[in-house]
């Protein structure tokens, strides 16, 4: 009886109103879930459906009837008879003035900065019409790139402190690597003690960087070779390992430029390690094989696949006639799919009717 009321009360519907409009929540819904569900739009930067809300950038501030002040959307759970107001002219005056005290800090160097064009301040300050901000600079600049590794890029000048790579970085690849140092104008975000991303326990996994909304962290591999609008995206499986990782490769002119994560993806929900997204050099490197080889007069010539794969047919089928089955054996390979493996392993066994087969992770 107790487990039938529970299930009832979890399944129960909470009835509010979004500027006027009825809408139906689930119970632990905050206003800006509920608010996305009824395509109402409510703008965010330091909200990602991916982590959990921070209410840090207090650019999704509504107005809720008989609270006091303004209220994150984000984070305000929803409630039985609830009357929210997202477009009246409180609400807009609050958040433009957040916009443009993010603007009084931030370099306005879009015309050459990498996340042109999928820069979330760069659209947030389109939205509200804003050209330049009213309010001085605050703070001297900061030294751009100071970490030595190769792979991440630091510009805390952009950083508007909406702590997107903390949160990844703490609950999604729990390395607890990146926090929030000092107070006030001279906030940024740093690792402990200020040290460097390579002196640190950081994973290069860049999960910093691929939840940054304004290239504050950003990768090195790929500026100057390709502007947003110029790159065709193309969803993926990550070959390093057999987990399935789904990637979204950035492509350009036939060349993988960057790599990015697939949030839809159930394999890994958006996350990466560092050889998935930094380890794509051999895409397009010079050295990597785009026809079969095969040996004649002691060379390696071209072939067309159909050559090839006639005379590795008609290898094995001599191999095993004269020396048996058990003189063949199958490698295979990390950068494979589980699904790929699976099929090799088959093939070694119901075709060539061996099983000597290994593979290069059971190390």
């Amino acid at each position: 009886m107790y487990d039938n009321l529970q299930c009832q009360k979890s399944m129960a519907t909470i009835h509010i109103s979004i500027n006027g409009k009825a809408i139906e929540a689930k119970p632990g819904m905050t206003i800006l879930e509920a608010a996305n569900e009824a395509n109402i739009h409510i703008p965010t930067l330091c909200y990602h459906p991916s982590l959990p809300p921070d209410g840090a950038c207090r650019v999704c501030l509504v107005q809720v009837k008989g609270s006091p002040t303004l209220q994150t959307s984000c984070t305000f759970p929803v409630s039985e008879g609830m009357e929210v107001f997202t477009d009246v002219p409180e609400v807009k005056l609050a958040r433009r003035t957040v916009v443009e005290l993010l603007l009084a800090d931030h370099p306005l160097d879009c015309m050459t900065c990498e996340s042109a064009g999928a820069c979330e301040l760069q659209d947030l300050a389109y939205e509200m019409n804003i050209e330049r901000s009213p309010f001085p600079p605050s703070a001297e600049p900061r030294p751009v790139d100071p970490d030595p590794n190769p792979m991440i890029r630091w510009d805390m000048n952009k950083c508007v402190l909406c702590r997107r790579c903390v949160r990844a970085c703490h609950h999604i690849t729990g390395a607890d690597i990146l926090t929030v140092s000092e107070r006030g104008f001279p906030a940024t975000i740093s690792t402990a003690f200020g040290e460097t991303l390579e002196a640190s326990a950081c994973e290069f996994c860049g999960q910093c960087v691929e939840f940054c909304p304004v290239n504050a962290i950003s990768e090195k591999l790929p500026r100057h070779k390709a502007r947003e609008w110029e790159i065709k995206k193309v969803r993926t499986t990550c070959a390093y390992c057999g987990c399935g990782c789904n990637l979204e490769l950035h492509v350009k002119d036939n060349e993988v430029v960057k790599v990015r994560t697939y949030f839809g993806a159930e394999a890994n929900e958006g996350a990466t390690c560092v050889k998935g997204r930094f380890g794509y050099q051999y895409l397009n490197h010079p050295d990597r094989l785009t026809t079969p080889l095969i040996r004649k007069n002691g060379e390696l010539v071209e072939s067309t696949w159909d050559e090839a794969l006639d005379f590795v047919a008609t290898q094995f089928g001599q191999i095993k006639e004269k020396h048996g089955a058990d003189a063949l054996a199958v490698l295979t390979s990390a950068r494979c799919t589980n699904e790929e493996n699976y099929v090799v392993q088959k093939f070694a066994r119901a075709v060539l009717g061996t099983n000597n087969v290994d593979h290069c992770a059971r190390l």
